[in-house]
């Protein structure tokens, strides 16, 4: 039987480069399902080939009227992904009651399905980061994790994570985040502010464990990303997986890879941390990947300053200028 896919969120960062790398494996036969309103993340669409488009609201009501017949694949990568979102029904019915719903319609249907968590679920990573933790000693920071987290457990409940795959993204960047705004990574942020200042700036540490600019996280390119998703997605793996290095490195790291890929001396100005962040933010973020090893993945995962040297000559090709420049 020929795939036929569903990609939810597919104008987005990691939906649209997933449509690509399913492009390069010769799939064409793709929905996409986003929510573009008056933002940039159509251009997003521009590189891709897919069958159709359609518009998340209109697509919920579509789901008892034959629009899942024939499909074989749904990626679920829709969802509200701002760690600052306040409204807290929203995030419920964004990211909790939407995946509930489109996991259960899709085993109805003997969909694969495969849906984006976070690594923002493992909290402020006291528990650790290993995706075969017990998910109900797990905190939150902040409502978006928690929305994300409640399918998690949802899943694990239900017995649904037997018959479906969730991966836990950990800092995701790379082309295709114009949109993203304030939740843009901060490669794309930082490229921002040395192509205008020829400066960074980074926060500062207000943890004695910490010097400024040494936070740590887990910085994932998304061309990987994607690869390996197609990978968990094919091999008909269950359960929650980690999407990441499994190689925790600093701000201060990725600036100057940021720096030598642009062809500019460094100069880092660290600054207080926002009120709204303090006490939400991750110190240290690293995937405990044993188990997306055990999956025999071969795949070959770009070293930070590769994957920002290729990410910068991407935004220089494509002719991207910041705003205000």
């Amino acid at each position: 039987m020929k795939n036929r896919y569903i990609v939810t969120g597919g104008a987005g960062l990691i939906g649209s480069n997933l449509v690509a790398e399913l492009n390069a494996n010769g799939e064409e036969d793709i929905l996409i399902v986003d929510h573009l309103g008056s933002s940039e993340k159509w251009k997003n669409l521009v590189r891709l080939r897919y069958s159709d488009y359609i518009e998340k609201d209109e697509f919920l009501h579509l789901l008892d009227d034959g629009i899942l017949t024939g499909i074989t694949h749904i990626l679920h990568m829709g969802a509200c992904s701002s760690t600052t979102e306040s409204d807290a029904s929203y995030l419920i019915q964004n990211n909790y009651q939407y995946t509930k719903l489109l996991a259960e319609k899709s085993l109805q249907h003997k969909i694969r399905f495969l849906y984006a968590s976070s690594a923002a679920t493992y909290g402020d990573g006291s528990k650790g980061y290993d995706d075969e933790c017990e998910l109900t000693e797990l905190s939150s920071l902040d409502m978006y994790a928690y929305s994300k987290h409640l399918f998690d457990l949802y899943a694990q409940k239900t017995g649904l994570l037997d018959k479906i795959v969730g991966l836990k993204y950990f800092n995701i960047f790379g082309f295709g985040e114009f949109h993203k705004g304030g939740m843009q990574s901060m490669v794309l942020k930082g490229y921002d502010q040395i192509y205008r200042e020829k400066k960074l700036k980074l926060f500062r540490s207000d943890r004695p464990d910490y010097q400024d600019g040494e936070q740590k996280r887990d910085f994932f390119y998304v061309k990987d990303a994607a690869k390996v998703t197609l990978h968990l997605l094919f091999g008909n793996y269950y359960g929650l997986y980690n999407v990441g290095r499994g190689q925790a490195e600093t701000w201060n790291e990725l600036a100057e890879s940021l720096f030598n890929a642009m062809r500019v001396s460094p100069n880092i100005q660290y600054i207080d941390m926002p009120e709204h962040l303090q006490g939400k933010y991750q110190y240290y973020t690293c995937a405990k990947v044993d188990k997306l090893a055990s999956t025999g993945y071969m795949g070959s995962i770009t070293s930070l300053p590769d994957a920002i040297a290729d990410y910068v000559k991407l935004l220089e090709e494509s002719g991207y200028i910041p705003e205000n420049s």
